[in-house]
């Protein structure tokens, strides 16, 4: 079960604020802060940040220092959107970034679903894909954490179509994304100073082909800028299937074990460390792990999981933003970016024989 996101105070004003200026409350300015935060009965500092939050959405224009707020044209002349979300698979963690994005569409006035069928139950067939989604009557669809093909698909489409994540870089279609280069860096440098040299990346199938993703690509090009040479065992390749992925550990573990793992996935994470325990392995005493995503359950960890960590807070917004201007009749295209940093936990260590 998904944790649940409770609204901050400013969001809840900027909430209230949207259904309002959608209604046609108003008619071409909105009032004054002061006003609206006796009316509200918060201070006046809250509802101007939520004021600033609806410039920044397009539904407000400031007119200078002391004046009312103008309603944009599109607050009020913007229809309803129908929304279906496409996921990668029904179980991903990724999954729960839904949740609080339907909440918010909803109180703007939008609709949501998640698709019946994710990339995984289509097999990440794009003749499948394309034809399901044809099925589907839909305004626009978010797509989270698709494939290249996939996303090149929907980005030729009639429907507006928005990546949550994915292989979307260069495409043009509206998409947020994180930026795990940095993180990416600091973590090989750091196991690499630790003495590290048989360094793994576990990373999905859509992320290794056709061709590895730009973070599998940073990922080689920084243990050969550190002179260790790489090839398919730095990169193993598997199935994208729970069998296929114990079959590529248990071939990695037979003759020449690495004694660092990148895995891309909690999930992946997870399993991997019962993988371990089950061959009587220790972390990080026989093979250091750090994992690509954040994850809830980290925090139960002591010490922490090794991880690369981001702040998933701005997502509604970059969604919620582009459903307006769509509903707008707007059909810009943005691309927006998340920086990752790494976390040093307690998962990772000196290579056995240090």
């Amino acid at each position: 079960m998904a944790p649940l996101r409770f609204l901050s105070k400013i969001e809840q004003v900027a909430a209230y604020l949207r259904e309002e200026l959608a209604s046609g409350k108003w008619h071409y300015e909105i009032p004054g802060r002061e006003d609206l935060a006796i009316e509200f009965g918060v201070n006046a500092k809250t509802v101007e940040s939520a004021l600033r939050l609806l410039e920044r959405d397009g539904l407000l224009i400031a007119q200078g220092v002391g004046r009312r707020r103008r309603i944009a044209t599109q607050a009020q002349a913007r229809s309803a959107l129908k929304i279906a979300f496409m996921v990668y698979e029904q179980t991903n963690p990724v999954q729960m970034s839904y949740n609080d994005l339907s909440h918010r569409l909803t109180r703007a006035g939008h609709s949501s679903t998640i698709a019946e069928k994710s990339l995984m139950d289509l097999g990440m067939d794009l003749r499948r894909v394309a034809k399901y989604a044809r099925g589907i009557e839909t305004d626009a669809w978010v797509i989270i954490c698709g494939p290249r093909q996939v996303l090149e698909w929907f980005s030729r489409q009639a429907v507006p179509a928005f990546a949550l994540f994915g292989r979307c870089s260069q495409l043009p279609i509206s998409s947020v994304r994180i930026d795990k280069a940095a993180a990416m860096h600091r973590a090989v440098d750091r196991l690499v100073k630790l003495g590290h040299r048989r360094i793994v990346l576990l990373a999905r199938t859509d992320r290794r082909k056709p061709s590895p993703g730009l973070l599998e690509r940073i990922f080689l090009a920084e243990l050969e800028a550190h002179g260790i040479p790489t090839g398919p065992y730095n990169l193993p390749d598997w199935e994208n299937d729970v069998e296929s992925y114990h079959r590529c550990l248990e071939s990695l573990f037979g003759k020449t074990p690495p004694t660092a793992l990148f895995i891309d996935e909690p999930p992946m994470f997870y399993a991997a460390q019962l993988f371990l325990s089950r061959r009587g392995l220790c972390v990080p005493r026989d093979v250091s792990i750090v994992c690509h995503d954040p994850d809830r359950w980290f925090t139960w960890f002591d010490p922490v999981v090794s991880h690369f960590n981001w702040d998933s807070s701005p997502l509604g917004n970059h969604v919620l933003r582009w459903a307006n201007q769509i509903a707008a009749g707007k059909h810009v295209i943005k691309r927006s970016l998340i920086n990752a940093e790494f976390i040093e936990g307690g998962t990772i260590g000196t290579p056995p024989g240090r």
